[in-house]
């Protein structure tokens, strides 16, 4: 962006943002409750400009989308006081799940934000739910949600095999949650805190044996030459 489109976009948004302040002052209009969307949203908006310009710009997704949740919510929040009830809270982590999202899509290789984003749109859905559930309900939707984001990181083109040992762990907690929310079953507490002692020892393997494979194989590009050289003077001779 050049600096003088910029100067212009940054004059205008102060331009009016101090209008609707004399407005306000004059008691012409109750311009309160627009300054701040305003501001948030145009804000929100100039990143993702940024964003739009080149794959390196990805990270101006994240607080363009930001800027943009707190806007929505601000204006959700004055439009209806009464009756929101907890939904705003939801719209805000769907807009930054959106940021993290637009990250992933727009250069692949920063799978790690399918992991913020998968975490916001379970946060989402955990505050979407009726006020009436908490306790291990909660805590089944949320291990789920869990679950399903490094699940997805096992589905994407990289195939990461990893992801699937959190991606188990969690599913059966979440399985457990879900369980002991409706039926009394003590064995579950048993379950509860034997699942992650077998999903450490799981990482665990798999990190020495990933590094033992890897020690292997150096070892071997190491040997090959000199086994190649001693077939070619015995060759020679």
């Amino acid at each position: 962006m050049k600096a003088a489109t910029a100067s212009i976009i940054a004059g205008a948004v102060l331009l009016l943002a101090g209008v609707l302040l004399l407005l306000d002052s004059l008691r012409v209009l109750d311009s309160g409750v627009l300054v701040w969307p305003f501001i948030f949203g145009a804000a929100g908006g100039a990143f993702l400009a940024v964003f739009s310009r080149s794959r390196a710009n990805w990270w101006a997704a994240i607080p363009g989308f930001v800027l943009l949740g707190l806007a929505a919510v601000i204006i959700a929040t004055e439009l209806w006081p009464g009756s929101a009830g907890d939904w705003p809270g939801t719209l805000f982590f769907l807009f930054i799940a959106a940021g993290f999202a637009a990250v992933y899509f727009r250069e692949h290789d920063n799978w790690w934000a399918l992991i913020p984003c998968g975490v916001m749109l379970t946060l989402a859905l955990v505050v979407a739910l009726p006020p009436g559930l908490d306790g291990t309900p909660v805590a089944s939707v949320l291990f789920l949600g869990l679950a399903a984001t490094f699940a997805t990181l096992a589905a994407i083109p990289e195939r990461m095999k990893w992801p699937l040992i959190p991606a188990a762990v969690l599913a059966v907690l979440g399985l457990s949650f879900a369980i002991q929310s409706t039926v009394a079953f003590g064995a579950m507490d048993y379950i509860t805190a034997f699942v992650p002692l077998v999903a450490g020892l799981c990482l665990l393997y798999y990190a020495f044996h990933s590094r033992r494979q890897a020690a292997h194989g150096q070892g071997r590009a190491g040997t090959d030459p000199m086994k190649q050289g001693l077939g070619d003077a015995h060759g020679g001779h």
